[in-house]
């Protein structure tokens, strides 16, 4: 935003005094954030940094000290360069032990060698500041307007994150809280390039604060998240070249330009809204839909009355094959931990997912949340033969839909996160057909006993029912969820980032060993192909690491179960 020391000595009012570099050549790419005139040698404790000094030097010291002094002051406040007008106090040329003393900072020092007022000087380079400034404040202002507008529109994650690509010419990764790519633009980069090995090259950018800059890698990082919630990153590349500047001596650390920071943090509240905005769809047919449903399991309302609401909304329940269906994520939300507010959010997306299912499935069915943790839907058959297969297309669109809608693999579209987990991460659950309305109940109770017994299944099952259920695995299941990324990093992320600063090491291979191997040492260094020496050189790292005892049942239990969640989280 500022001009350099380099560009002010290329305006007009400075050329016409014949300036000339006299030490400090390497320090002319500073920027000036003001130009100040001076006559007096303690004018350092009056600067604030990023000044150009001007003065006659008719007010400096004439001892070698102390002009060495001077210099050094200046060069402490970190100024952007000192110009010093020849004729009153120095005819030939500035003072040789001032030239070396500046060289010596790194400081830029300028002769005027041609008597030129200063207040030229001074109006040229504050128009040239005041209309940068101008120009950053319409971009910001341009910033602002444009997420606006993307969020009245309700533009979709890929649409965002190509904004901000375009609006900052810098290319632009969104991933969940497990490093995972959930949309990108590469800004006209390679994208092979920019994504090879993201998962480790993002462990190693830090940043301090919620958005902050990190100079080691040179991304803009800020999380993106709403109502208390986080589920991902959202990181700017600057430069977008990848080379990253150092700091000058004596400057703040070099960084992004403001608007920058206000760009990635309005597309990360866009993106945010976004997600809020399409969990709170719910329309007053949903909320129709639930009345009824509800209505059926308590017995709130008479069938008879059900029935005729359900056929004013254009669903015929009379004389149909009835079969209640529920879907519900693998875990219950922990109020404790993600809030009520976040887990009917999560309800109502699933809600929307499987009316979607229904409709695309082409099946005539009320559907809603009808507790809080699982979806029902009463589907109306035309007969009792068409039930498997009504079933099996429900499945299969529902998988579709959550498929389309969840959180998958990078791709210039980008996806939605929104959604939550994956497909895999619900239970569908079936109940057996009725055929009447009055038996409904017993349909819908019927599959979400179903639904509850199968989240402790193992199998993977398009539809539970009866004969299916039994013991169930959660992990891989729940591979999408923010709260299950959470605590794999929670459990495993120190350990996580140290293989990805030492990838010869790989100790999380090391922990793998030891616990397939039921803890068995030397059977583990076996598997590992170590000597024992080494591999428990290597157990006795990761407990430092990880601040646990590996010997302890429980710790070595949460550790392996976040081995797992962790190969379901990476598994395509």
């Amino acid at each position: 935003m500022f001009p350099t020391v380099r560009e002010v000595l290329a305006l007009d009012p400075v050329r016409h005094g014949a300036p000339r570099v006299v030490a400090g050549d390497d320090g002319l790419d500073r920027p000036v954030r003001w130009v100040h005139v001076a006559e007096v040698p303690d004018i350092a404790t009056l600067l604030g940094g990023g000044e150009l000094v001007l003065t006659t030097g008719i007010g400096l010291p004439a001892d070698d000290a102390g002009l060495r002094a001077f210099i050094g002051d200046l060069a402490d406040v970190g100024v952007s360069g000192l110009v010093v007008e020849l004729g009153r106090r120095y005819v030939s040329g500035v003072p040789r032990v001032m030239a070396a003393a500046a060289d010596r900072r790194g400081l830029p020092l300028v002769e005027l060698r041609r008597a030129t007022p200063f207040v030229r000087i001074t109006e040229a380079v504050h128009a040239l500041i005041v209309d940068a400034q101008l120009t950053e404040l319409r971009a910001t202002e341009e910033i602002h307007q444009r997420f606006n507008d993307l969020s009245v529109e309700g533009a979709d994650t890929a649409e965002v994150i190509r904004q901000a690509a375009e609006l900052s010419g810098c290319p632009v990764v969104l991933e969940n809280l497990s490093r995972q790519v959930l949309g990108y633009d590469p800004a006209g980069e390679s994208a092979e390039l920019l994504l090879d090995g993201w998962e480790q090259h993002s462990r190693r950018i830090r940043p301090a604060g919620r958005t902050a800059y990190d100079l080691d890698s040179g991304w803009l990082v800020t999380t993106v998240g709403a109502r208390g919630q986080d589920w991902g990153r959202l990181l700017l590349r600057w430069p977008a070249s990848g080379d990253v500047p150092s700091a000058q001596a004596g400057e703040p650390t070099a960084g992004p330009p403001t608007r920058l920071t206000i760009l990635i943090e309005r597309a990360a509240s866009t993106l945010a809204l976004g997600r809020l905005i399409r969990r709170d769809a719910e329309g007053l047919e949903r909320q129709i839909h639930r009345t009824l449903l509800t209505a059926l399991l308590d017995h709130s309302r008479p069938v008879d009355e059900v029935g005729l609401r359900a056929k004013a909304l254009g669903v015929v329940l009379d004389r149909r094959h009835l079969v209640g269906v529920m879907v519900r994520h693998r875990a219950d939300d922990a109020a404790g931990e993600v809030g009520p507010e976040a887990a009917q959010a999560r309800l109502r997306d699933l809600a929307e997912a499987v009316g979607q299912a229904v409709r695309e499935a082409k099946l005539t069915a009320l559907t809603s949340a009808v507790d809080d943790h699982s979806v029902g839907a009463l589907l109306a058959l035309p007969d009792p033969a068409a039930e498997d297969r009504a079933l099996s297309a429900f499945a299969s669109a529902l998988h579709r839909v959550r498929l389309d809608a969840g959180t998958g693999r990078a791709s210039t579209a980008g996806v939605d996160p929104a959604r939550g987990a994956g497909p895999a991460a619900v239970i569908v659950a079936a109940g057996s057909g009725v055929g009447s309305l009055r038996e409904a109940r017993r349909s819908l109770v019927e599959a979400r006993q179903i639904a509850e017994a199968a989240r402790r299944d193992r199998r993977d099952l398009p539809i539970f029912r009866l004969p299916h259920v039994g013991l169930a695995g959660l992990l891989h299941l729940l591979r999408d969820e923010p709260r299950l990324q959470t605590f794999v990093e929670r459990e495993l992320g120190a350990l996580l980032e140290y293989d990805a600063r030492h990838p010869r090491e790989q100790l999380l291979d090391t922990l793998r060993a030891y616990l397939e191997q039921g803890r068995n040492k030397s059977a583990a260094a076996a598997a590992a192909h170590l000597s024992r020496p080494a591999f428990y050189e290597r157990l006795a790292r990761i407990a430092r690491i990880l601040d646990v005892d590996l010997d302890s049942v429980e710790a070595a239990l949460s550790l392996h179960v976040a081995l797992l969640a962790l190969e379901a989280v990476r598994a395509p």
